[in-house]
Parts: C-alpha cells; sequence; structure tokens
C-alpha cells in the first residue's frame, strides 16, 4: 500500500506561483511512476505531468507545458510541481499519483494510488 499526501496549495493572483509537494509511503519509491492530475468543477479528471523513475522522462499535458515542471526527490520520498504563470483556469483540485510500474503514462487508469488533493485557485 502507497500513502500520498499533498501539500502547497491555496489560493494566488493571476501570473502568480505555487509549488506543490507530494511526499509518498509505504512502498520503494524510486521504483514507481509518480504525476500530478487535477479536477476543476464540473469538470472530469485531467492529466498535468508525470515523470518515470526507470528513464527520468517527463509528460506534461499541453495546458501547461512551459509553465508547469515535475521533479522527483528520491532521497525524501517527494515529488513536485512547480507552477508558474498561473491562469484561471488553472483551478481545480490537484491530485498526486503514483504508479505500481517506473513508467509513466499521461492515462488515469495508470495510476493505482492517489492522494487526497490540494485545492488550487487562481484569481484575475
Amino acid at each position: 500500500q502507497v500513502q500520498l499526501v499533498e501539500s502547497g496549495g491555496g489560493l494566488v493572483q493571476a501570473g502568480g506561483s505555487l509549488r506543490l509537494s507530494c511526499v509518498a509511503s509505504g512502498r520503494t519509491f524510486s521504483s514507481q511512476a509518480m504525476g500530478w492530475f487535477r479536477q476543476a468543477p464540473g469538470k472530469e479528471r485531467e492529466f498535468v505531468a508525470a515523470k518515470s523513475s526507470s528513464t527520468g522522462n517527463t509528460y506534461y499535458a499541453h495546458s501547461v507545458k512551459g509553465r508547469f515542471t515535475i521533479s522527483r526527490d528520491n532521497a525524501k520520498n517527494t515529488v513536485y510541481l512547480q507552477m508558474n504563470s498561473l491562469k484561471p483556469e488553472d483551478t481545480a483540485v490537484y491530485y498526486c499519483v503514483a504508479s505500481t510500474s517506473p513508467v509513466a503514462t499521461t492515462t488515469v487508469g495508470w495510476y493505482k494510488y492517489w492522494g487526497q488533493g490540494t485545492q488550487v485557485s487562481v484569481s484575475v
């Protein structure tokens, strides 16, 4: 079993930045692909970013590419999402996810473990 605990969400003005953190426990973190999804009110959950543990390859949704950066610190069992140039449309609950595979994908069903989510709100 894997536990994921997110932090770092909050309210920020458009153009601002936030950094989300996710601490994982219960499994060998370095062997798991990690990622972030988000869900806005009335919308489906959507992929944001992911990082493979095996190759280090990273993947981003088109809507966040160039603004968001995913990184991981295996020594701290932590994955980060640095979010810059935030827009009101980035407002959502952000979920940290972990796979049982070292390979990351953009697919919701690929990730077995999900955190409780952290709210990110971007005002105009």
